[in-house]
């Protein structure tokens, strides 16, 4: 069975970009939690941004999981945790240091 849509780009970006699976949830993590504090003019100490972050690395994963299953392959968890933890980390890291400390304040 043929990859998804998903696949096909998530393949493309990494190729395109030159960049590792691990990189690409990383920079896809930020770019989303950065665009989503833009887009809903939320500061990076809202949980708004990073909730964008959460609910789009879930769907992520569970798209991967999907596409695993149709294709075949042996669902590894901890692959899917690994990359769970790649997109959401800085995400997490720039909202706890933006709500709970002054290091983003003037």
């Amino acid at each position: 069975m043929n990859a998804s849509v998903f696949q096909d780009a998530k393949v493309w970006l990494i190729e395109t970009l030159d960049l590792s699976r691990d990189a690409l949830h990383v920079h896809i993590g930020l770019a989303i939690y950065l665009g989503a504090a833009l887009i809903l003019r939320r500061g990076l100490g809202s949980w708004l941004p990073l909730l964008a972050v959460v609910v789009a690395a879930l769907a992520g994963e569970a798209w991967d999981w999907i596409d695993d299953a149709r294709r075949g392959y042996e669902h590894m968890v901890y692959r899917h945790w690994h990359d769970l933890v790649n997109t959401l980390m800085w995400p997490a890291v720039l909202f706890a240091l933006a709500r709970f400390t002054r290091v983003f304040r003037r």
